[in-house]
């Protein structure tokens, strides 16, 4: 039987080569058209304080916006897909890491791991850590109402503070201590060695290497060295207003897209020994059905179905190849706006179906026959 999957993967290496396409004028006008309009409405933020608070509120929701596309932009960086040159990828991957308030080249780093295992949810369980069926039950009634309220839109914004605010800064800062804790104890134990042979033998679950640690350094460096500056400029309570808001709604808003784009009902979700990666692309990813302003403040990201075909594909090409081989991707699950809040319900990974479920099913389906 000559299915949709058979079909990609005899295609599949046709569509790279047709749309894997890089384009350094593409990835300056979306760069230019991001970061120029993102900083004038920090002024226009600043201004209206003075005028109207309601002018202010809505010039924040706009800045959420485009910091929803400088993370998406930060995403394509880390793919080296937003521009062709390899270094212009790497330099404007680090200006979008310090606006997101995360290291592109370790998120990135983590971020291909998703890729080279999308739909084997033995090994990568989704930003949530979405739990097994098996897991849930075990867990007391507090700690399932504690489970399903964190994986709500409405905490969406403080998931958002915590992944994009505090945990960069704190795993940063707690992983330099115990670094130098480390330094300082093996130097005194061992002084002939260098420092350098004793940091090779310091292990953190923070980062993997030295080439991480001084990422997340100057990210962190730069970044705290802004907030000092503007903190100068404007006092701490009108620029962590604007900023913690912003921020702390552009990572929930990502959170959340990433997460529906893989937990929807009935979601491919294989353990090792069955998973296959082009399965995983149409059953496994969906397509949300996005109105055109949202698709271009989302990078186009809503064609994720593409975007797993390949991660070589650009953002600005992810449209017109969604278009040509449509008759490819019937089987992908769309998703409506409306639909997202169903989405986010699907926290549970069925092991023994291969697939993602609702609380709701869980108790329908395992409870009442444990009952």
């Amino acid at each position: 039987m000559d299915t949709a999957i058979n079909r990609i993967k005899r295609q599949k290496k046709t569509i790279i080569h047709q749309y894997a396409k890089l384009d350094n004028a593409q990835g300056f006008f979306q760069t230019m058209t991001t970061l120029v309009p993102l900083a004038a409405l920090w002024y226009a933020a600043i201004w209206s304080v003075g005028a109207s608070y309601w002018l202010t509120f809505c010039i924040i929701l706009m800045m959420t916006l485009f910091g929803v596309r400088v993370f998406i932009l930060m995403h394509e960086t880390g793919h080296g897909t937003l521009f062709r040159t390899s270094w212009l990828n790497k330099t404007f991957g680090f200006v979008f890491g310090v606006l997101s308030g995360i290291s592109m080249y370790v998120w990135a780093k983590h971020h291909a791991y998703h890729h080279a295992t999308n739909g084997n949810w033995e090994k990568y369980r989704g930003p949530l850590n979405t739990q097994s069926v098996a897991e849930f039950a075990a867990m007391t009634d507090k700690q399932q109402r504690l489970y399903q309220a964190t994986r709500t839109i409405w905490c969406a914004p403080f998931g958002g503070f915590l992944y994009l605010i505090f945990n960069p800064r704190y795993r940063w800062i707690k992983g330099t201590i115990h670094l130098i804790c480390h330094l300082i104890k093996n130097k005194m134990a061992q002084p002939t060695v260098s420092v350098a042979e004793h940091a090779a033998t310091f292990k953190t679950p923070y980062w993997n290497n030295a080439i991480e640690y001084w990422h997340m350094f100057w990210n962190n460096v730069v970044l705290l060295s802004v907030w000092v500056l503007i903190f100068w400029c404007l006092g701490p309570p009108l620029f962590f207003t604007i900023y913690l808001i912003s921020i702390s709604f552009a990572g929930g808003i990502a959170l959340i897209l990433f997460t529906v784009q893989h937990n929807f009902d009935h979601s491919y979700a294989s353990d090792t020994a069955a998973w296959d990666y082009d399965v995983s692309t149409i059953q496994g990813t969906s397509f949300l059905i996005l109105p055109g302003l949202l698709n271009w403040f989302t990078a186009n990201i809503a064609y994720h179905h593409v975007h797993h075909l390949s991660a070589a594909i650009p953002n600005y090409n992810l449209v017109q190849c969604h278009q040509e081989y449509q008759d490819l991707f019937t089987d992908v699950t769309r998703i409506k706006l409306s639909g997202i809040h169903h989405a986010l319900k699907c926290i549970l990974w069925d092991r023994s179906a291969q697939r993602i479920i609702s609380v709701s099913e869980y108790r329908q389906h395992y409870v009442t026959d444990n009952v």
